[in-house]
Formats: structure tokens, sequence, C-alpha cells
């Protein structure tokens, strides 16, 4: 382990971490020794450069991966960094499904750190798609057409609350689904509330 100064609440994660543990272990060192703090966010070891989170260790069923928070903006010659769906803007991962694959790309990884710490030290932002550049559900459009007061109150959502709302009716594979998700959330939306509010 380096000797850059490690965090009790990770020390417990790993202990708990199960078959990702070893791959875990590496990249931690890897991530310490480029110069990043580590803490526990969100559940998952977070390594930050002073206040602005760089990447994130996180495991799934069939791989573990690293997260670059602002992954879009790196530079990608191995072509290995993934967007995890299409609506994911600007985290990018390095996944991994054994260890071994964590020390046969050792300096690979550290690269793709300094460059994502690189563009920390920049201060360079993504730039997010607005709620205008979401793609509409058919379905969702329909009403909108046929009701001015949905639309106002649509329109009247902040910017955040309509992009929740588009990726909610337009992330359902059947027309079905999508008119029955429009339905629930009619009500929502003519009250003023985001998907998510109470």
């Amino acid at each position: 382990m380096t000797d850059r100064e490690t965090s009790p609440k990770v020390d417990s994660f790993m202990e708990r971490a199960g078959p990702w543990r070893a791959a875990f272990e590496r990249l931690r060192t890897i991530l310490l020794d480029c110069g990043l703090s580590e803490d526990l966010k969100w559940g998952q070891p977070c390594y930050s450069l002073e206040s602005g989170n760089v990447v994130l260790m996180h495991g799934f069923k069939d791989y573990c991966a690293l997260l670059f928070f602002k992954g879009a903006l790196i530079d990608d010659p191995e072509s290995i960094l993934v967007q995890q769906t299409e609506n994911v803007q600007a985290a990018r991962q390095i996944r991994f499904t054994a260890a071994d694959e964590v020390d046969r790309m050792d300096n690979v990884i550290k690269a793709y750190v300094h460059q994502a710490i690189a563009i920390e030290k920049s201060g360079a932002k993504v730039a997010f798609k607005t709620a205008e550049q979401f793609a509409v559900a058919e379905e969702f459009q329909t009403r909108l057409d046929e009701d001015t007061s949905l639309k106002a109150a649509f329109e009247a959502l902040t910017p955040g609350r309509r992009k929740a709302y588009l990726l909610h009716f337009s992330g359902a594979k059947q027309s079905k689904t999508r008119q029955a998700r429009i339905d629930k959330c009619l009500p929502r939306i003519l009250a003023g509330k985001g998907l998510l509010d109470d």
C-alpha cells in the first residue's frame, strides 16, 4: 500500500468488497500514488483533487470500474472509456473483469488518471445538453400539443425537472409503457413538481 493517507471508511469498504477486492486494492494504490485524496462518497471509494471529484471505484456483477467524473473530456487513445448509457453526459468508465487486468494496464490507468487530474486543475467543464436537446417521446409530444395547460406547466418546470421527465418517458421501450408513465406523471407536472419531489 502507498504511503499516502488512506481513509478508514475506505478501509472498511475494502474489507467488504467481495469478489472485486483484489482489483480495488490495486486500483486504490494507483489512485493514491497519483496524488489524489480518498474518501467514501455515495457508498463508493472516491478520489479527489482538493474539492473536485476526479474518479470513483465501483463494482457490478460482471465487472468493476473506475468512473471518471469528467471522462467525456479525456482523450481515449486506447479506446477503453465506456459511456454507461446514452444519457450519461460527463462520466466514463474503464472496466475490469479481473485484478490481473489492472496490473497489465497499470501505465495506461495512470496516464488516464493524470489526464483527469489535469482536466480538473484546468477548471474545464463538460457542456451538458439543455432540456430542449433531449428527445421528447412521441406520446408525450402529442399530449403537450393537445393540452395547453399541460404544455405551460411543463415549460414552467426547472430544466432539471424537465430533463428527468423526458428521460423517464423516453426510457420505456414500449409505447404502452411510455403512455402509462405519462398518465401517472401528469398530476405531478400540473402541480409544478419534479419526478422525484415529495
